[in-house]
């Protein structure tokens, strides 16, 4: 496998980036303009600093959007020269939306277009709140706080997910809005709801319960998918008859498919514990255990992810505190194909793959993701072999957790945003006190504690007081884009 230190550094180039936003953002220097420092400083919420949680391209591939910590929606419009400038770029948003409750899921519009403003649409779920359909509109260059404006930012729709037998909010775990963007779908416990986008204030048009009942002692009675739906996959659709079916993964490590096309039928539900044995098992006969990582197998701890292939005929699922990622042929209802070694999402934290069509020298489809130690790792001829599969190269692009690694349509570029906290080891609170500035450690043993949290990097005296597990720091956080120049 080629690696950080090889052939793997001539493969990408930082073409733009964003620059630690935990420690401000570099200013270029023949900027004349230092009037939007403050603008671009990193934000804090309580005793924690914002860093990037996810990041995702907007339909047409012009845009980047991305979450925070601090519930701060960002828009970073790709600059026109971005595969021609000399230098580095620097990016800056240019628009954002601050949420008055965290959000779990985000999704752009599937007929996002740049040069029609009516059509930059997103939808979030925020907690308590329906779920709301916002512009991504652009800040004013004169303002002096892009961040009050995006405070005051309305809502251009809402859509009611209530329970169905009180006034009580349902949060949606999961968001789906796929093409061509007439209708979307959440997913919360045990259901999932399709609503009509131009049906403003409305309910869902349609109820698809998991299980056949909650109110039942036994939840189901072993029948159906059981559990908080964390994630929903829109297969490709087929050029031939339009159909297409919804994958859904839920905390619970059920995975299930749905066909949105008759109403919601549902087509087949599994458990994935079951396979997550069956990598620790090959491990156990491996002489040297390198098949799955070890004897414990890739481990997991609820689905994360549910992302189909490019071809629509192989389903990845990937976990929280796991060391791979399942691959399942579709074809075979839960048959495990195979499975991904090496991509070490070792926390609470979301670590999102992305894939893109294979060549055809490898065959199969590629997945790209990062991990949990800063390196992003490529897998390529997915599909094409059964077992464990290695990644095949990878580089180190981030000094913390990668959330998103996502592809442009183009395949040109990638996309990564990272950022977490850790709590610094006695020894190195040690030192952090005993001289100016800190060591900046970043090994992949502190990943494991890179949760959902959020992280402090201040240094006052009053931290200086706290007890040592209490002084929580942010790790580095970024948003970069680098150019893909293929093997030398």
């Amino acid at each position: 496998m080629q690696t950080q230190d090889g052939p793997s550094l001539d493969r990408v180039k930082l073409v733009a980036s964003t620059g630690d936003i935990t420690v401000g953002h570099p200013v270029p220097s023949d900027s004349s303009s230092a009037s939007n420092d403050e603008d671009e400083s990193p934000s804090s919420h309580g005793d924690i600093l914002s860093y990037f949680e996810s990041a995702q391209w907007t339909a047409d591939g012009t845009t980047l959007l991305t979450y925070s910590s601090t519930n701060l929606i960002s828009g970073y419009i790709v600059p026109e020269n971005l595969l021609s400038a000399d230098d580095e770029l620097t990016l800056k948003p240019q628009s954002r939306i601050q949420l008055p409750e965290p959000s779990n899921v985000l999704s752009g519009a599937p007929y996002f277009s740049l040069a029609e403003p009516w059509t930059q649409q997103l939808l979030v779920s925020a907690r308590d709140h329906p779920l709301q359909l916002f512009y991504l509109a652009t800040s004013s260059p004169s303002s002096s706080s892009s961040r009050t404006s995006a405070s005051s930012h309305p809502p251009i729709s809402s859509y009611t997910f209530t329970k169905a037998r009180s006034e009580t909010f349902l949060t949606a775990t999961a968001l789906l809005w796929p093409s061509p963007g007439t209708h979307f779908i959440a997913g919360s416990r045990s259901l999932l709801a399709r609503f009509d986008v131009q049906r403003t204030g409305d309910d869902p048009v349609a109820r698809i319960r998991t299980i056949p009942s909650e109110r039942h002692l036994s939840k189901g009675g072993g029948v159906g998918m059981r559990g908080t739906v964390s994630a929903l996959g829109a297969q490709p659709m087929d050029p031939g008859n339009g159909a297409s079916l919804v994958a859904a993964g839920t905390w619970t490590r059920w995975v299930g498919l749905y066909d949105f096309a008759q109403a919601g039928e549902c087509v087949a539900t599994w458990g994935i514990a079951a396979a997550v044995r069956e990598t620790a098992s090959a491990a156990e006969k491996a002489a040297d255990g390198v098949g799955s990582n070890g004897p414990g197998g890739i481990g997991g701890d609820g689905i994360t992810q549910t992302i189909w292939s490019p071809c629509g005929r192989y389903l990845v699922l990937c976990e929280r505190k796991s060391r791979g990622a399942l691959i399942y042929d579709v074809r075979v209802t839960g048959k495990l194909l195979g499975y991904l070694t090496g991509r070490d999402a070792l926390g609470n934290q979301r670590v999102a793959c992305d894939v893109f069509p294979g060549t055809d020298e490898t065959g199969g489809f590629e997945v790209w993701s990062g991990t949990s130690s800063g390196m992003v790792k490529v897998w390529e001829g997915v599909g094409s072999v059964e077992g464990a599969h290695a990644p095949t190269w990878e580089w180190a692009a981030h000094r913390s957790t990668v959330g998103s690694a996502c592809l442009h349509p183009s395949g040109t570029v990638v996309a990564t945003c990272a950022g977490s906290w850790e709590f610094p080891d006695e020894d190195d609170d040690l030192a952090h006190h005993g001289s100016t500035g800190s060591s900046d450690p970043d090994d992949a043993s502190s990943s494991e504690e890179d949760n959902d949290g959020d992280g402090s990097g201040s240094e006052t005296d009053s931290s200086a007081d706290q007890v040592p597990w209490m002084q929580r720091r942010n790790k580095e956080s970024s948003l970069k884009i680098w150019s893909i120049t293929g093997p030398q």
